[in-house]
């Protein structure tokens, strides 16, 4: 018999992408190694690490990254869309060994990015696979649009979270999706409370914090305490905002879309308690996606 063709759908979710990793050390330490890589947003950097045979460089970066090392790749601007532009994360993924084209590596590869214009959903599936990944991690509110041809693309996660479509018309017999979304709805963001010491061990509230303070705009600055009289319960702040809406929407939108395109197996690591930017909780993040594996190895054996 003719072994089937595997797709794997590596899904949109920030920080939690990391999870990804496990995800594939999981698959590729049980025999199983995916022909056709889908991925949106985080699914698409990860994947692209994979493809370009560069998961453990990722992976020991991951690791130990401190939140001082992820701020780097924080290039601000104030004009462009976003708060970043994104340059430092094209060059971190080079300094990787990911920028090859896309047409160059062994699997079928795609990143999903979203037509600023039409809301339609683009499928990048040649040219450098790091400005591929640039387009579909371009989170509105943060990273500012990427231009690649004659379009504005927004993040892939606006139009397919979890690229189970992509997969199956790029021929595969067999689809593993990894929805990073699920136990979403319902969370309110909270930022963390300062660490004690001088090195900050997580990343959003601190890195958001300073992004902010650095833009020249009055209405971003904190007021003085003694400017506004304080209110009893303080206001949702900007990032509070921000990340809700984003997971309310990444919520609904995977819902809609895994209904109408299920995979064969899904994997839902269980990820509620990691925050939209806290990057530098790979370690949880990854061996929640290995667990999610192992428990789910019975049944990819009964496809595979």
């Amino acid at each position: 018999m003719k072994r089937p063709r595997i797709g794997l759908a590596l899904g949109s979710g920030s920080a939690r992408g990391w999870a990804h990793i496990g995800v594939i050390d999981s698959l590729t330490e049980a025999g199983i190694q995916p022909d056709i890589v889908c991925g949106a947003s985080m699914g698409a950097l990860v994947g692209a690490a994979h493809v370009a045979g560069r998961v453990a460089e990722l992976r020991e970066w991951a690791g130990t990254a401190t939140w001082r090392a992820i701020a780097r790749l924080t290039d601000l601007r104030l004009t462009g869309g976003g708060l970043v532009s994104g340059r430092q994360v094209m060059s971190f993924l080079q300094r990787l060994g990911i920028g090859e084209p896309i047409e160059s590596y062994t699997a079928n590869y795609a990143a999903v990015a979203t037509d600023m214009a039409t809301g339609r959903e683009v499928w990048l599936q040649s040219g450098p696979i790091h400005e591929a990944v640039r387009a579909s991690i371009a989170i509105p509110g943060i990273f500012s649009p990427a231009r690649l041809g004659d379009k504005w693309l927004l993040d892939g996660g606006l139009s397919n979270p979890v690229p189970v479509s992509v997969c199956r018309a790029l021929g595969a017999d067999v689809i593993i999706a990894v929805n990073l979304n699920g136990e979403l709805v319902g969370r309110r963001y909270t930022e963390p409370e300062p660490p004690e010491n001088t090195g900050p061990s997580r990343l959003s509230g601190e890195v958001v914090r300073r992004m902010l303070g650095q833009l020249p705009l009055p209405a971003l600055r904190r007021q003085p305490a003694d400017a506004v009289p304080p209110p009893r319960e303080a206001p949702p702040g900007y990032f509070d905002v921000l990340a809700t809406a984003i997971n309310i929407m990444q919520d609904h939108i995977t819902r809609a879309r895994l209904a109408g395109e299920p995979p064969h197996v899904m994997l839902v690591p269980r990820l509620r308690g990691i925050g939209l930017m806290e990057f530098n909780r790979a370690e949880e993040a990854i061996a929640e996606g290995r667990a999610c594996v192992e428990q789910a190895l019975p049944t990819l054996r009964r496809y595979l």
